[in-house]
């Protein structure tokens, strides 16, 4: 066998298929595009997806392509076993409506038997058992035995994902010989019960469409998807154990061994944790490079859970520094010859790593806090079990892993109850799995057509007029197709051609009216599906419209401009971030609207103000430097070496169009723009802050929404002036002045309530009962604010020795508590946290805290002297158990 390494196989693969007449194509980002059925790019298909359901025509009929994919459904096996990854890339050829079964099966079997050189006597098929073509075509045509050609059924061998294309399966296997077979010595490819038998290559023959009865129709051009997962035969050819011993991988796990001090294969439970740093964080470093943030949902969750994994195991390893980031420079040069372009995102992808390890390191700590506030009134309650369900809650919550936990405990001399522990983990894998969507790779209701399903595309001409006569080619009411629309109706409207600019790049659809001879509609937005079909969503004002009228569709001119002003500006806002924060400074999202613009870039940290003045005064230099604005269309690659920027997380055909504002600003955009930079008008910062971890927002005005918002401001400087009486000049002084005097005067009530809560306390104190030599206080304290009742609780256990002081108060239908207990008695498991609960509780409440002070609420002020009742019997009733045991 041929002993290439991973790039040589992945380049060899490419180079194969592209002699068999096939378009390389780049492959996709994770994020796949315009399709919300989608998490991740979970498979080598998905970018092509629309082409097999048939929601767009491909622009090539034979596409191969090397696809970086991640999986999470099985992320809790990754580094127990050797076999199972959440990142990997799949090899894979494609064909739409051009070659079929013959083709694709005699070139899977000529790449891995000439240009693999792998032994035709160590390679096994499997056919879907109904597939007589296929069986025929490798016995017959290629000479596969019969005895290793397997025949399996429909869960093994055939794929579908509900109503929609779908169709049989044939995989090629590689025996590994007997020692890593069972004891069957018929043993074949579909053994559940060993590994002998490696599946290499699955051949998708997508020829029936599965019907809404389960019937199944035969496609008039059928089409081919084929999957090798490229670390898998890797090992193969290389002649090692596992994807992780790879000469693409192994070098991460050692960086990753290093840094710990072991080395792998020498500790099993280190061996765990070393893959699991190593997978992740190829996951990790791919999902930001493709544009993805760690967040609390969707795909950013789905990061954020990888990184914090394998931040916990880097800690079980006994890594106490951050140490992800220098783990994906690792993986950057490792996957740099198949994906150059990581070098470039470098910088933003170590600083994004570290400080999302950083925080979690810290949220880490919080959580053994909290176990060790949850031994604490097990302490208090003289028991020694901490339960299953609060550790799960720290694992889920917190991170921690039960192992850390137990561990934290042992010191202690507490058990954890693990059995607890797995029926929570169980009951939350069980609520996950309810809640998972479609569970297949082309996500949920791929198969099923939207309403417009079958409309031909419309002609866009919007860039040059914003009136065009045009033909109603298709009309729906309530989901329904029908041939008119009357007046009251809210309606979705295909024309033939239209000027109105659907929603796309972050620029909103266009507003307007569409008139006919008999009617008008007034459309509020516009939308485009995958296939170009321009949907108005309007309603009828008046008379009614039928499919076929000839009518005139007129774009608002004024909210046309508006937005257009706005999106120049974005480009110029883009550019301007490039300048002064560093070219880091992507865009994460946008947002361009008549009235306003938003744009989300990645960014570590707060806007300094002197940052935000230069953006602004640079974004304002372009614009009076009247730039002219041009756009033209290109081929993507021509588009790159012209230096164009592109978003990423977009996919991009290979036709493009290019907007570019003078010398200055060059992106690939398909929205509308002004002519020229100078009829932007004025641009003016509104606000700057955070949305996610790593991501900042700008939110700002152009052109006359800039001078309403200035105008604005303008007037609120005169009216602070006339109510300050100073002029405008002054102000700063003049509020300095006044802020001075509030400070001073806040610094002097401060005083006054401490000496009046002296005096409430020599009060109180005398109220307080004996109790085994300890001091017992529950009071109530009438007329104070809750946040005075800390200090008065401070003067109260100063005067009164070893003591418990409760105190509670009650203003506006809501009751506040807080306990002290003093560092003797805390020693002796008095616990604040525990009473101060007790007593939350009776005024329909909660609260804890530490053991030396706790603070709760409640909101049935009625029984406060009730609870402050409670709080003095299990003050006592604590004191007088620490006593006995004693």
């Amino acid at each position: 066998m041929k002993r290439w390494t991973a790039d040589e196989l992945r380049r060899e693969f490419l180079r194969f298929f592209e002699e068999k007449d096939h378009f390389v194509h780049p492959g996709a980002t994770l994020v796949p595009r315009d399709d919300p059925t989608l998490l991740l790019t979970a498979a080598g298909m998905v970018p092509f997806k629309p082409y097999f359901l048939g929601q767009r025509k491909p622009e090539h009929p034979r596409i191969t392509t090397c696809q970086r994919c991640v999986r999470t459904p099985d992320i809790d096996q990754v580094g127990y076993t050797r076999r199972h990854n959440t990142f990997f890339e799949m090899l894979g050829n494609f064909s739409f409506g051009d070659y079929f079964k013959r083709e694709a099966i005699a070139w899977a079997w000529e790449f891995v038997t000439e240009r693999m050189e792998v032994p035709k006597d160590r390679l096994w098929v499997s056919v879907y058992r109904e597939d007589d073509e296929a069986a025929r075509i490798w016995h017959e045509e290629i000479g596969v035995p019969q005895e290793r050609i397997v025949r399996l059924g429909k869960e093994d061998n055939f794929w579908e994902i509900g109503v929609g294309p779908c169709g049989p399966c044939s995989e090629i296997y590689i025996d590994r010989g007997p020692e890593f077979g069972c004891a069957d010595k018929e043993c074949k490819p579909g053994c559940d019960d060993c590994e002998r038998y490696l599946e290499i290559w699955n051949l998708v023959f997508i020829e029936f469409h599965k019907n809404e009865d389960g019937t199944y129709t035969k496609l008039e051009r059928p089409g081919i998807d084929t999957g090798m997962g490229l670390e898998r035969v890797a090992a193969v050819l290389q002649g090692v154990p596992s994807n992780f011993d790879i000469d693409l991988v192994r070098p991460i796990v050692d960086a990753v061994a290093e840094r710990a001090g072991v080395k792998y294969g020498e500790n099993p439970d280190a061996d765990v944790s070393l893959r699991v740093v190593t997978d992740h964080m190829r996951a990790v470093t791919f999902l930001i490079f493709d544009g993805v943030v760690p967040g609390n949902e969707g795909r950013g969750y789905v990061l954020r859970r990888l990184l914090r994994r394998a931040a916990r195991h880097a800690r079980q390893l006994g890594i106490k520094e951050a140490v992800l980031a220098d783990i994906s420079d690792v993986v950057i040069r490792q996957m740099s010859v198949g994906y150059p372009d990581l070098w470039s995102r470098r910088d933003f992808i170590y600083n994004m790593i570290d400080l999302e390890e950083r925080r979690f390191r810290e949220t880490l700590d919080q959580g053994v806090n909290l176990l060790n506030e949850l031994m604490n009134e097990l302490e208090a309650r003289g028991e020694k079990v901490v339960k299953g369900e609060d550790v799960f809650r720290l694992y889920d919550t917190f991170g921690i892993p039960k192992e850390l936990s137990q561990e934290i405990a042992a010191e202690r001399g507490f058990e954890v109850d693990l059995d607890g522990f797995e029926k929570a983990m169980a009951a939350q894998r069980e609520r996950a799995r309810a809640a998972r969507v479609g569970g297949t790779y082309l996500g949920a209701g791929g198969a099923v057509a939207d309403v417009i399903d079958g409309v031909p595309p419309t002609e866009f001409v919007g860039y040059t007029r914003l009136s065009d006569e045009s033909r109603v080619v298709a009309l729906f009411v309530e989901g329904q197709s029908v041939d008119e629309a009357r007046a009251g109706q809210e309606a979705l409207i295909v024309l033939e051609r239209t000027p109105f600019y659907a929603e796309g790049g972050g620029q909103v659809g266009d507003r307007g009216t569409i008139t006919g001879a008999d009617g008008q509609a007034e459309v509020t937005d516009v939308q485009k599906n995958e296939a170009g079909v321009y949907v108005h969503f309007a309603h009828v004002a008046s008379g009614r419209l039928r499919v076929n009228d000839v009518v005139l569709a007129t774009v608002d001119q004024q909210t046309r401009v508006a937005t257009q002003r706005h999106h120049t500006a974005t480009h110029l806002l883009h550019a301007a971030l490039h300048r002064v924060l560093g070219e880091h400074a992507e865009q994460a999202g946008s947002l361009v609207a008549p009235d306003r613009l938003r744009f989300d870039f990645t960014h570590f940290e707060p806007l300094t103000d002197e940052q935000l003045h230069a953006i602004e005064r640079l974004v304002n230099e372009k614009i009076m430097a009247a730039l002219p604005v041009t756009w033209e269309e290109m081929p993507l690659e021509e588009a790159r070496r012209r230096g164009a920027k592109a978003l990423f997380g977009e996919k991009y055909g290979d036709v493009v169009r290019v907007v570019g504002i003078g010398d200055y600003s060059l992106e690939l955009c398909g929205g509308t723009h002004m002519n020229n930079s100078g009829e932007v008008g004025p641009f003016k910062i509104v606000s700057e802050g955070s949305v996610a971890a790593g991501v900042r927002r700008i939110e700002a005005v152009a052109g006359e929404a800039a001078w309403r918002y200035i105008a604005g401001q303008d007037e609120l400087v005169r009216s602070l002036s006339r109510l300050l009486q100073a002029g405008p000049q002054q102000l700063r002084e003049q509020v300095h002045g006044m802020l001075e005097q509030v400070r001073s005067l806040e610094r002097e009530r401060d005083e006054l309530k401490r000496r009046l809560a002296g005096v409430h306390a020599e009060a109180l104190a005398a109220r307080a009962e004996s109790v085994n030599g300890a001091k017992v206080l529950a009071a109530e304290v009438k007329g104070t604010e809750p946040g005075d009742l800390l200090a008065m609780g401070d003067a109260l256990r100063d005067r009164l020795g070893e003591a418990v002081v409760v105190l509670g108060t009650a203003a506006g239908g809501k009751v506040s508590l807080v306990a002290m207990v003093t560092p003797g008695l805390v020693k002796r498991g008095v616990h604040a946290g525990t009473i101060v609960r007790e007593a939350a509780a009776v005024v329909d409440g909660g609260g804890g805290g530490q053991p030396h002070m706790a603070r709760a609420g409640g909101k049935n002020p009625a029984k406060l002297e009730e609870a402050l009742a409670r709080a003095r019997a299990v003050a006592q009733e604590q004191i007088e158990a620490v006593q006995a045991r004693s």
